[in-house]
């Protein structure tokens, strides 16, 4: 059975159907860009109060839009805040990075330059320290040959001097003319006390008529140190050193001293 409706004045529809029906309105009409002009005549045409509250329901519709929009818009606001953020951290930890880099940079490079100016050092060293052991020097600093090499006298049992005598009062220090080991340290016979060096080329000095020996045999020593002391002891008619340049440890294996001490850049 169907149901017919009286006739005279109809229903409104109910508030919330206006309201969403208002709703639905305002986003179709905010599609086609034509809010304002809508809801002007709307303002305008409310009589009253109570008619506004009624009937506005497109008003409360533009003003709940309006909230979202700043809704949106504080969001979008914010969320751009973070991305600076965001952007301004990664630029600060790229700058850190570069600058750490550039330390770093600069630590290594002083390093770098630090060791190789140790290194300069060391190798100067080195080789200021192998050209003092490769160094000659004389016996006694500062003195001369009073006997020379090859002198005939009958002092000498084989009627020759076999070395060269340097001028030195009792007691002056003689030192070794260059390093090596000690192979001879003591009594000497007609040489009195005296010494025998091996140099590292092979060579071999000998040191007579010492006052006193500082050194003994199997140790080695440098140019310039002091080996003992001159005197007169032995088969001398005064104090002075007795100097001999050999090819071996023994007697009779003399050359001539002055020409060896030249030879190794001693200048006499």
């Amino acid at each position: 059975m169907a149901f017919t409706r009286a006739t005279g004045k109809h229903r409104r529809p109910s508030r919330a159907a206006r309201v969403g029906a208002n709703v639905a309105g305002i986003a179709t009409l905010t599609a086609a860009g034509v809010v304002a002009g809508v809801a002007a005549p709307a303002f305008a045409a409310a009589p009253d109060d109570a008619q506004r509250h009624e009937d506005t329901g497109l008003t409360q519709a533009v003003v709940l839009s309006d909230h979202v929009a700043d809704s949106l818009g504080e969001q979008a606001h914010m969320q751009q805040g973070s991305a600076d953020q965001a952007a301004a951290r990664r630029q600060a930890e790229a700058e850190a990075t570069q600058q750490a880099a550039q330390v770093k940079k600069r630590a290594d490079e002083a390093k770098r330059k630090a060791e190789a100016e140790r290194a300069e050092k060391e190798r100067a060293a080195r080789e200021a320290e192998r050209k003092r052991l490769n160094a000659f020097v004389m016996p006694i600093a500062g003195s001369f040959v009073s006997t020379a090499y090859k002198a005939s006298s009958g002092l000498w049992s084989s009627g020759s001097h076999t070395g060269v005598d340097f001028h030195a009062a009792e007691g002056t220090t003689v030192q070794a003319v260059g390093a090596g080991t000690v192979v001879e340290a003591g009594w000497g016979g007609a040489y009195g006390n005296n010494i025998v060096i091996q140099h590292n080329d092979g060579t071999y000095t000998q040191y007579g008529h010492l006052s006193s020996i500082s050194v003994s045999v199997g140790q080695t020593v440098t140019p310039g140190q002091q080996i003992g002391l001159s005197g007169s002891t032995g088969n001398v008619t005064g104090p002075h050193l007795h100097f001999e340049a050999r090819t071996a440890p023994t007697y009779g294996s003399d050359i001539d001293p002055v020409a060896y001490l030249r030879a190794h850049g001693v200048d006499l």
